[in-house]
């Protein structure tokens, strides 16, 4: 009998010019994109810890240190697919995702079936594992305010 593992993953990031926004591995136009030491897709960094906690295998932060230039720009669909490796090398398959993104905008609806895709191939499983929403904060709060965005995500796992 499989036993399951829930995890849950929280990631911030601060908006900012001159960088693309990137969420959930999709290129959204918009005038500003989040800073970071990655390419700072808040959505997927949320993803990559959900997945890391439910396996209890620490976080990005600790797998993909900031103080490593090595990552500096780098895709976070990269490095979602080198969490979901190290899942499963630990014995892990994944039976669903959920994120919820929080931003005041821009709106991401037209974007979501492309979120799911991209997740859904690099976690290797089926559309219907994942599930991607946005809310806004009513205008309230670092997000509402537009100065940043942040992800909320659960994963459950199997072992």
């Amino acid at each position: 009998m499989s036993t399951p593992r829930i995890g849950y993953g929280y990631d911030v990031h601060r908006l900012t010019k001159d960088r693309p926004l990137l969420l959930g591995g999709v290129e959204i136009p918009f005038e500003f994109g989040l800073a970071g030491h990655s390419d700072a897709d808040v959505l997927l960094h949320a993803l990559m810890d959900a997945l890391l906690g439910a396996a209890a295998l620490g976080d990005i932060g600790y797998l993909f240190p900031d103080s490593d230039a090595g990552y500096k720009g780098i895709s976070s669909r990269i490095l979602l697919r080198k969490v979901a490796a190290e899942v499963e090398e630990n014995g892990f398959s994944v039976g669903n995702v959920d994120v919820t993104l929080v931003a005041q905008r821009p709106k991401i609806a037209p974007y979501i079936w492309q979120m799911r895709g991209n997740i859904a191939v690099d976690l290797n499983v089926s559309i219907d594992k994942v599930s991607v929403k946005a809310t806004t904060e009513e205008g309230m709060g670092f997000t509402g305010s537009g100065e940043g965005m942040a992800a909320h995500a659960v994963a459950m796992l199997f072992q």
